[in-house]
């Protein structure tokens, strides 16, 4: 009767796939209190890209310069008025009339 034996299912496994966000923060938050408690030694310096953010536009004249927005962008009501005279001109070059 070996033909006709049902086989038994496979057990369910559970693989995450994506990050489980509280697991992470709860584990990020045992080991803050485990240092703060001096269990664990302390962390060495991070260097990663959130922490560079920002930095060398802050020394470079240049850089600072362009971030205050000083030169260089064409601000919407300039391009809105742009736009229009271009309009305009097209509209001249193929009517040849000036007015609306």
């Amino acid at each position: 009767m070996g033909m006709f034996k049902t086989r038994e299912p496979r057990k369910f496994r559970h693989i995450s796939i994506y990050t489980d966000e509280r697991r992470d923060k709860l584990a990020k938050l045992i080991e803050d209190t485990k240092r703060e408690k001096g269990e664990l030694p302390p962390k060495e310096y991070d260097a990663s890209k959130v922490n560079f953010k920002g930095k060398f536009s802050e020394f470079t004249p240049r850089t600072q310069r362009f971030t205050e927005g000083g030169r260089g962008m064409v601000k919407w009501p300039v391009a809105l008025i742009i736009c229009i005279l271009l309009i305009w001109f097209t509209r001249w070059l193929m009517t040849g009339d000036f007015s609306f």
